[in-house]
C-alpha cells in the first residue's frame, strides 16, 4: 500500500515517532491514523508516551478571563525546560487549554484526580434511574458502567473532546505537542471561577 507523505507527517505530528516507524505503522494499519497511533504505542515508539516519566517543573501559569468577565480560569502547564516554556507555541497550547476549561467546566485534570465520592454519587444516580425505568437487573450494571465512562470522559479535562477539533481529546493535543518538542508536557492543575457560583 502506498502511503502519502502528508499522512506520515500527520502521524509524526501526533506521536513524534520517526518517519520510517510512522510509514511502517500506517502500512500495518491500512492507512488508518488512529490505528497507526495505537500500533506505535504498542511498539513503544510513541515518543510522547516515553516522555511521561521525565520531570516537568518549568512551564507557565496562565490566566484567562472570558469576554463579559463572568468566567475566569487559572491553569498551570509544565514542560521540562524553560526553553520550551518560553516559546509562542507553548503559550498557545496553554491558552487553548484555558479556553477549554472555561468552555467545558471539567471537574479534574485526569480520571485519576476525579473525586471518588463524585463518581460513587453518579453511580447511585444511574442505578436508581435504570431501576426506575424497569431495566432488568442483569443489564443495569452494564448501563451504569457505560454512563459512568461517558461522565468521566466529559468531566476530566484530558479526556474531553477538544472544543476546536472534536476528533481529538485535550490529552491528544498535549501529547502531540510533547511529541513535537521532545519534552514531557503536563497539565498540572487549574481553577475555574464563574460569577455567582457557590464554592
Amino acid at each position: 500500500m502506498e502511503i502519502s507523505m502528508d499522512k506520515i507527517k500527520e502521524l509524526r505530528g501526533k506521536t513524534g515517532a520517526g518517519i520510517m516507524n510512522c510509514k511502517a505503522a500506517l502500512q500495518e494499519s491500512g492507512g488508518d491514523i488512529e490505528k497507526a497511533v495505537e500500533y506505535l504505542r504498542k511498539k513503544g515508539q510513541d515518543k510522547a508516551a516515553k516522555l511521561t516519566h521525565r520531570k516537568a517543573a518549568e512551564g507557565l501559569i496562565h490566566t484567562y478571563v472570558h469576554p463579559g468577565n463572568r468566567i475566569g480560569v487559572i491553569v498551570e502547564v509544565n514542560s521540562e525546560t524553560d526553553f520550551v516554556a518560553r516559546t509562542p507555541e507553548f503559550a498557545d497550547l496553554v491558552h487553548a487549554i484555558a479556553l477549554q476549561i472555561a468552555a467545558s467546566n471539567p471537574l479534574s485534570v485526569s480520571r485519576e484526580d476525579l473525586d471518588p465520592a463524585v463518581v460513587e454519587r453518579e453511580r447511585e444516580i444511574y442505578r436508581a434511574l435504570a431501576l426506575e425505568e424497569g431495566k432488568p437487573e442483569n443489564v443495569v450494571d452494564r448501563i451504569i458502567e457505560g454512563k459512568l465512562e461517558k461522565f468521566v470522559q466529559e468531566s476530566c479535562l484530558l479526556e474531553q473532546e477538544y472544543i476546536k477539533d472534536p476528533d481529538r481529546t485535550v490529552g491528544d493535543l498535549v501529547r502531540e505537542f510533547a511529541g513535537k518538542v521532545g519534552e514531557n508536557v503536563v497539565v498540572r492543575r487549574f481553577t475555574r471561577y464563574e460569577l455567582g457560583q457557590e464554592s
